[in-house]
């Protein structure tokens, strides 16, 4: 008994490094830059995905380049999403890159959405409600299942491999993944602040996460 109180104690006292819960009107603050600070979102993906949409929010002070979302699997970089500078986007699926571009203003808060479609290889990204020009890549591909999905940090090996140089500072919130495509009127749904699409992926009301270094939940104030 004087054990299981002491284990209680223990767990109590810790910071929270691991949880599920509702993250409403909350973010996930990346104070500095480094090699080491980062969020793991945990998720059961046990199929390969064919169809995959993202939305997120973002705010940040860096005009250099940084990583937004890193999904890898077991010996592969698979899904990457990454802002190279201001107003400019890379998605890469199974290591090759499409871009698209936006005029931006620096620094404010933007809404980010986007998705890839197995079949056609069309990949679409939305910036603050607006669609920007379609690219292709990866026809036919399949983004592997049981990945390591992490924030804050651009992964190089499975969970690890970090480069202080990717590294993200700043906020993020609000992120939603679907193994599906959202139509055009869902992600303005999405952007307009409606989150009823029962995300199928990562649900930032049920998020599973756990925080590795000098990560901060703060409420939300500029969204």
């Amino acid at each position: 008994m004087d054990k299981l109180l002491l284990w209680v104690s223990v767990l109590a006292s810790l910071p929270e490094a691991f949880a599920q819960k509702d993250l409403s009107r909350k973010v996930f603050v990346f104070p500095r830059e480094s090699s080491t600070d980062h969020l793991n979102l945990i998720t059961k993906l046990e199929k390969a995905l064919q169809n995959f949409t993202l939305c997120f929010q973002v705010y940040s002070g860096l005009s250099c380049g940084y990583s937004l979302f890193s999904y890898n699997t077991q010996g592969k970089d698979e899904l990457l999403i990454f802002k190279d500078r201001i107003g400019e986007y890379s998605l890469y699926i199974g290591r090759t890159k499409v871009t698209a571009r936006v005029i931006e203003e620096f620094p404010t808060a933007l809404h980010i959405c986007t998705n890839w479609e197995s079949s056609t290889g069309i990949a679409e990204f939305w910036v603050n409600g607006k669609p920007l020009v379609k690219n292709g890549l990866r026809q036919g591909y399949s983004v592997g299942a049981n990945p390591k999905i992490v924030l804050g940090q651009e992964q190089d090996s499975y969970g690890g491999g970090f480069d202080k140089t990717q590294s993200f500072m700043g906020e993020i919130g609000d992120l939603y993944t679907w193994d599906s495509l959202l139509s055009p009127e869902e992600i303005q749904f999405v952007y307009q602040g409606s989150y009823s699409l029962n995300p199928t992926i990562l649900d930032w009301h049920a998020l599973n996460y756990e925080m590795k270094g000098y990560v901060v939940i703060k409420p939300l104030v500029w969204g």
